[in-house]
């Protein structure tokens, strides 16, 4: 997964908004423009419906238009500025994301999803603490989402609290019992922590639910040919780069939390001829990873 810790803002995003649409949709503002408050806090809203639609599009520049303009018609609404706090997070603006959903959070304190997406974004910006409470704040609310559950255990995986994190990523394994990142990172903590072969035993379990996830197959390629098993680690990890090559790069694999005993294990195991040869071949193929984001 290409940023473990946006999880959080496009569960936000798309599954909390539940707008009324105006009672007359109007495409444009009556030309006389004289509207009330409430008839511009409708508009307002009418936009941000259209914003997520654009969002679902991966259309986040023509969406953050949108909800900038519906910030400004319905500045009391926290939806709006909770809307354009997350788009902004999405695209990696973090100050202003931050800036947009405390704005949000002063409207509404006890709206989980801002709370989410605060902690998401204190997150990317390495505030590994602040995340930590944000998470705990919003889950106290809402308990059950497993995305918030896994982001909160990267938090405290950032923090060397590793048990912390293990706690939280079996938490959100019992929410949903086919969520394999939490899986698959309860095998990076076990790595780092050198018990070598519960982190195998856990991507090779995170393998199996999705056929398509380069980032298990590959950690669990490297862990076998560091341990001897050369020829099942190598076969294993020519089927990894040639699902997502992405994961030849050590920079995206830092990103996506891999300790530093796997990433050191990795760029031995990435030396290998038979390796280079694989991600030579596979240069310029479109990534086929079930990746969650």
């Amino acid at each position: 997964m290409p940023k473990r810790i946006s999880l959080v803002p496009i569960f936000v995003l798309l599954s909390l908004w539940s707008v009324a649409p105006p009672a007359q949709s109007q495409a444009l503002l009556p030309y006389t423009l004289q509207l009330d408050a409430k008839e511009l806090e409708q508009q307002g809203l009418s936009l941000t419906q259209d914003a997520v639609q654009l969002a679902r599009f991966q259309e986040y520049e023509m969406a953050m238009k949108r909800a900038q303009l519906a910030t400004q018609l319905a500045p009391k609404n926290y939806q709006t500025w909770f809307l354009l706090g997350s788009l902004y997070v999405q695209t990696e603006k973090l100050d202003q994301g931050i800036e947009a959903l405390q704005k949000a959070q002063s409207l509404e304190p006890k709206e989980p999803g801002i709370l989410f997406a605060l902690g998401s974004a204190r997150f990317q910006k390495g505030d590994y603490n602040a995340a930590v409470s944000n998470l705990q704040a919003g889950l106290k609310i809402k308990p059950d989402v497993p995305e918030a559950l896994f982001d909160l255990g990267n938090a405290y995986y950032k923090l060397t609290q590793f048990q912390q994190a293990i706690a939280q990523y079996q938490k959100a394994i019992k929410k949903d019992a086919k969520f394999w990142p939490a899986i698959n990172n309860i095998g990076l903590v076990k790595y780092e922590t050198g018990d070598v072969a519960t982190a195998i035993q856990n991507w090779q379990r995170a393998s199996s639910m999705d056929d398509k996830a380069a980032e298990p197959r590959l950690a669990t390629a490297v862990a076998l040919y560091a341990k001897g098993d050369r020829a099942k680690g190598l076969a294993l990890g020519e089927t990894a780069i040639k699902l997502d090559n992405r994961y030849a790069d050590l920079k995206f694999l830092k990103e996506n939390l891999w300790g530093d005993r796997l990433l050191r294990d990795t760029k031995t195991f990435l030396e290998l001829p038979k390796i280079k040869e694989t991600l030579a071949n596979s240069q310029g193929q479109p990534p086929q990873s079930g990746v969650s984001q």
